[in-house]
């Protein structure tokens, strides 16, 4: 194992909070003398079935600590995600079936792997202690906390101020992501900054279990494409650790010059000198930072050739204006045709460029639509272009597809 100092500085690198720190400190030195790895707690609800970047920020922390020898516990929370976690919520959230949860864990594991080192990672389910529970066991638990406590969380705080309802079952979320910690005795849990709440519970389950209460490590909430939201899938600013290599290095090298030091940090294991190079090269050339950033990130989920390729593919389509050599094709049936000729926006839309005639239109009048071999520019949204076999189609910098009639 490393020394706890060296240790320390890596553990501190991009996290929000550790509570408290001088804990952590006494954990790690007691593993070094002894050689017992801490074990390292993180919890992921299977509510949706797609991980994007913002998961990861857990995750890559918590490959960091398999990578300090220490012992990674995932907990697929098949039972808190039955309840739905209220942290940052200024709403109930809605409520999932067993089975819509069950569907969306089997996919969970894979896509968690290529963050962590899965085969060495401690993997258990929640409901394998909770669905033993006795409803005396549901009495003896909702014991451990008072209600005055429990509306100390921010989120509960906020929705009573505006008279938004707080429901009885959002209170048991807490205790069992509590209860998640002394089942698996967690020496250090790991979460986003808006569940310190739930962090902290567990702390007290803990002394009451007469164990060794865990350290709390809280993340920050990464930002999405737009550089101001959470990164969300509903909010359709997100990375998936599944897409494409070329799809994640086009949405980097769209993202504002203003998270290009956060995402460096939470990201990438890219040091801070490094990291500081990058951003000071931004105010001359902000491209080569964002193509950097976007490598680095490819290069993780996909490997450093792929990440390469991509790279190399973005700058021939996006930067030197050319067409890839692989356009995706895409068909349309020969009815769709009147004397070999459609209208631009209907054929925006048949090809899966455009949402719909409203989106293909405002792109037409934006410039953005061009066709053929010469790139002949579209600006009349009102046009009936003619179609042939191998026409190559394009909207924007990334969207281009060739037709094929059928």
């Amino acid at each position: 194992m490393k020394p706890v100092a060296e240790q320390l500085a890596l553990i501190r690198r991009g996290v929000e909070q550790i509570v408290p720190e001088d804990e952590l400190r006494q954990k790690l030195e007691r593993s070094v003398q002894t050689g017992k790895p801490l074990r390292v707690k993180y919890g992921i609800d299977p509510t949706g079935i797609d991980v994007h970047l913002g998961h990861t920020v857990p995750l890559r922390k918590l490959r960091l600590f398999q990578e300090l020898g220490h012992q990674a516990v995932l907990i697929i929370g098949n039972y808190t995600a039955l309840v739905g976690d209220p942290s940052g919520r200024d709403q109930t959230r809605a409520r999932l079936t067993e089975e819509q949860v069950e569907a969306n864990a089997r996919d969970y594991l894979k896509q968690v792997s290529k963050v962590i080192d899965i085969g060495k990672t401690e993997v258990t389910h929640n409901g394998d202690w909770f669905k033993k529970f006795a409803f005396l066991d549901v009495l003896a638990l909702t014991s451990q906390i008072t209600m005055q406590r429990m509306l100390e969380r921010d989120d509960f705080t906020k929705r009573m101020k505006k008279g938004t309802p707080i429901y009885l079952h959002e209170c048991l979320y807490p205790l069992m992501q509590g209860r998640d910690s002394v089942e698996i005795k967690a020496d250090i849990e790991l979460g986003g900054s808006e569940q310190l709440f739930s962090l902290m519970v567990a702390r007290d389950l803990q002394r009451d279990a007469r164990q060794e209460p865990q350290v709390c490590i809280t993340l920050p909430i990464l930002r999405g494409l737009d550089g101001e939201r959470r990164m969300g899938k509903s909010l359709g600013n997100y990375i998936g650790v599944a897409e494409a290599p070329f799809e994640m290095i086009a949405k980097v090298m769209r993202i504002p010059d203003t998270l290009l030091r956060e995402w460096f940090e939470l990201l990438t294991d890219h040091g801070p000198d490094e990291i500081d190079a990058f951003i000071d090269a931004t105010r001359t050339n902000p491209r080569n930072a964002k193509l950097q950033l976007g490598k680095d990130i490819v290069a993780f989920y996909h490997g450093a050739a792929e990440a390469e390729g991509a790279a190399a593919a973005w700058e021939q389509r996006v930067a030197g204006g050319k067409d890839p050599d692989d356009v995706p094709e895409a068909a349309i049936s020969a009815t769709e045709l009147a004397n070999g000729k459609i209208w631009i926006c209907k054929l925006l839309v048949l090809l899966g460029m455009a949402a719909s005639n409203n989106d293909a239109r405002r792109a037409v009048e934006g410039g953005s639509v061009s066709i053929g071999p010469d790139r002949h520019k579209v600006t009349d949204p009102k046009a009936n272009i003619t179609v042939d076999d191998d026409l190559i189609v394009r909207m924007g910098k990334q969207k281009i597809k060739r037709v094929r009639v059928g």
